[in-house]
């Protein structure tokens, strides 16, 4: 099973760009075969940003995730693929690269949430003479995982979310309850009330489908959330009831539920 750290790898090579990538020298010269570390990294994100993502991820430690894919397996990733694209701007600063032997890092430029800028780094390594993105630990663990990667990696990244979003609806209706004489909302009334996203209440953001109940005396009420798709978005069910958050693979169906109360 992937872990998270390792996602937040993956992710890494996009996020560089979420905060602002600013301006950037021109890709080198497409005539010459042998791109220098710079070079990869540039047209990694150039061909990211013009959602040729086949092409892109074969300039990465991801592209045995990438080939093995059948067309509505690919299909149903692109959705995941394009927010990704969509952080990209149209260039990249590249701030200077560091070679040792057959490994690289490139320092991409960044401004964080201060608007200051710093040097992020992207990992390297030179594979048949060629460089792409990534190292040689996680290189191991994608050729492991193949055409599964991706979708073991969103799964783990929605898991991590809906335990967030449920900690979020336990607040909203504490809140709620402050406002309405110790009533509890349903999910209609809790996103009315601005106090949790819409987004919940489709499978497209989160991969699960999220359910409040709140029982006939309006002081009792339970959450819980089941994947849309029963191992391509998700394999736990979750329940926040009066036990806090639980979670289990049951094949996608409900957890058994006990009402929170005041």
């Amino acid at each position: 099973m992937l872990n998270k750290t390792l996602f937040h790898r993956l992710l890494l090579l996009f996020l560089v760009a979420v905060f602002a990538i600013q301006a950037g020298s021109p890709l080198a010269d497409t005539q010459n075969p042998q791109r220098s570390p710079s070079d990869t990294v540039r047209e990694f994100y150039k061909t990211m940003r013009e959602r040729k993502f086949r092409e892109a991820f074969s300039l990465s430690i991801y592209q045995p995730a990438i080939e093995g894919l059948k067309p509505a397996e690919f299909d149903d990733l692109r959705p995941d693929f394009e927010r990704l694209a969509s952080a990209i701007p149209e260039k990249v600063d590249i701030s200077g690269e560091q070679i040792d032997g057959e490994t690289a890092t490139v320092f991409v430029r960044v401004k964080d949430e201060e608007n200051r800028e710093q040097a992020e780094p992207v990992a390297l390594i030179r594979v048949n003479g060629e460089w792409i993105v990534g190292d040689k630990e996680n290189q191991e663990i994608v050729r492991k995982a193949g055409s599964e990667f991706f979708f073991n990696a969103r799964i783990v990244t929605h898991h991590s979310e809906v335990q967030t979003l449920l900690q979020r609806i336990s607040l909203a209706q504490l809140v709620y309850s402050q406002q309405h004489a110790g009533k509890f909302g349903d999910m209609s009334a809790l996103i009315l009330a601005g106090l949790i996203p819409k987004d919940l209440e489709r499978t497209e953001t989160t991969g699960y489908r999220f359910r409040i109940t709140v029982f006939p005396d309006g002081k009792s009420w339970t959450a819980s959330a089941e994947p849309a798709q029963y191992g391509r978005t998700g394999r736990l069910s979750f329940l926040l009831d009066q036990s806090g958050v639980r979670n289990g693979d049951v094949a996608g169906k409900p957890l058994p539920a006990t009402p929170l109360k005041n």
